[in-house]
């Protein structure tokens, strides 16, 4: 199952895509995807650590490490939620450089913004949709979205969007979750679908946001499709890093 395809309704010409297992309208979906994130946006940092083990800040290091970013840099962190890339760029890229947080979820862009401030940061951060995003062509150095791609409704316009301010020589970095190791699977489903709800229900009281958490992650583009995806954009010499036996990949691209 691939959540990038839509599909059209031939009785009454809707278009319509995946919400977890769930197909919805196509406009419904963002609505979706926003009471989510209202919902779980305090205790969404808390929830990453419990559920990875605190594995999200080693793929989150490995990231920064890909990116190329250095002392002067221009960053553009797509669905940046609670900032904890956008924080580890900008003390890579110093006074001299520019980070931009941005999310679609109010909620987790302003607690983005406050965990920022609070650690001394005073940097842009702009409520956007990565499908429409506000910034002129040939911009960034350097774009990042950290899971956040599987929950954006048309993902090839969204990479195209990417693609279209990075500048040339800039490069993209996709960090997702992605297709585990065979192997591993019944497991990773029995942590996925019985356990991970269940520390959602405790930590967050929202077990359902959880369970379409493990959802979205099932029907999103595996590897190779994410990269050839990635590559119908515009982006060019794609590569992708499995981490933790395929639980999360990183998808690098450049624009030439």
């Amino acid at each position: 199952m691939n959540e990038n395809s839509t599909t059209r309704n031939a009785t009454n010409g809707t278009s319509t895509t995946h919400f977890g297992f769930e197909e919805v309208a196509e406009e419904a979906k963002a609505q979706r995807v926003a009471d989510v994130f209202d919902s779980v946006a305090q205790r969404y940092d808390l929830m990453n650590d419990v559920m990875s083990g605190g594995m999200h800040r080693l793929w989150k290091m490995f990231t920064i490490a890909k990116s190329g970013a250095r002392e002067g840099s221009r960053v553009l962190d797509v669905a940046g939620g609670t900032g904890d890339l956008s924080l580890a760029f900008a003390r890579r890229v110093g006074r001299s450089g520019q980070v931009w947080l941005t999310d679609i979820n109010n909620a987790m862009l302003t607690r983005g913004r406050d965990r920022l401030c609070d650690k001394g940061f005073m940097m842009p951060a702009a409520q956007c949709d990565a499908e429409k995003l506000p910034f002129p062509d040939d911009y960034f150095d350097c774009v990042t979205v950290a899971f956040g791609l599987r929950n954006m409704t048309r993902k090839e316009v969204a990479l195209a969007e990417m693609q279209r301010v990075l500048r040339p020589g800039g490069r993209l970095l996709v960090l997702e979750f992605s297709q585990i190791w065979k192997p591993l699977a019944p497991l990773y489903d029995f942590y996925s679908f019985k356990v991970i709800p269940r520390i959602g229900q405790i930590i967050t009281r929202d077990e359902a946001s959880y369970r379409y958490l493990a959802e979205s992650i099932r029907v999103h583009p595996d590897q190779e499709t994410l990269k050839a995806m990635m590559e119908h954009a515009g982006l060019e010499k794609v590569e992708y890093f499995n981490l933790t036996l395929g639980v999360v990949a990183l998808h690098r691209g450049f624009k030439f």
